[in-house]
């Protein structure tokens, strides 16, 4: 018993160190490629998430001025409660003021009289007026529009702007969530 385990042990060993035989240059050769017209190809995509895009019919917002109005509030499962009052016509920002209270971290404001309005297509933008890298877009995905704020932690108490999201306003009806 202990002499076939040697020998099967010894024989392992010896097939690992071998080498396989080298390749014909007929295998290393590549393939001929089809020269087809490369209109009628489709595009090759390398990553995945491409390719799985590529097979959807999907197609581009359209780029159109925002009209928007929406006074509301609202509270989460988590306890975050927002108040909006928002009034874009024409892309142009009439009224801005937006209170976000997240329990145990504090509360974000951001009120028009604090920015001025960069930028109206294709996003609305805002810019803060003393912090230059305080910004706040707002643009319109399917029946949605979305208030995003970037780098505005003064906006905020403490580490407030580490837990804030977005505010998504339904453009149609005005609630946010």
């Amino acid at each position: 018993m202990k002499q076939r385990l040697t020998l099967g042990l010894m024989v392992a060993v010896l097939a690992a160190c071998a080498t396989p035989p080298a390749p014909t240059p007929e295998a290393t050769a590549p393939a001929p490629v089809e020269s087809a017209p490369s209109a009628a190809k489709s595009p090759e995509f390398k990553n995945s998430t491409l390719k799985y895009l590529a097979k959807r019919n999907l197609k581009p917002q359209p780029t159109r001025p925002l009209n928007v109005r929406s006074r509301c509030s609202h509270k989460d499962a988590i306890g975050t409660v927002t108040r909006l009052n928002l009034l874009v016509k024409e892309a142009d920002v009439k009224a801005f003021d937006v209170q976000v209270s997240m329990k145990g971290h504090g509360a974000c404001r951001f009120n028009a009289n604090d920015f001025k309005q960069d930028a109206k297509l294709p996003q609305v933008l805002l810019r803060h007026k003393t912090q230059s890298d305080c910004t706040v877009r707002m643009w319109e995905q399917g029946k949605e529009v979305t208030i995003a704020f970037n780098s505005c932690p003064q906006a905020c108490d403490g580490q407030a702007f580490q837990y804030l999201w977005p505010v998504i306003v339904d453009a149609k009806t005005g609630r946010c969530h």
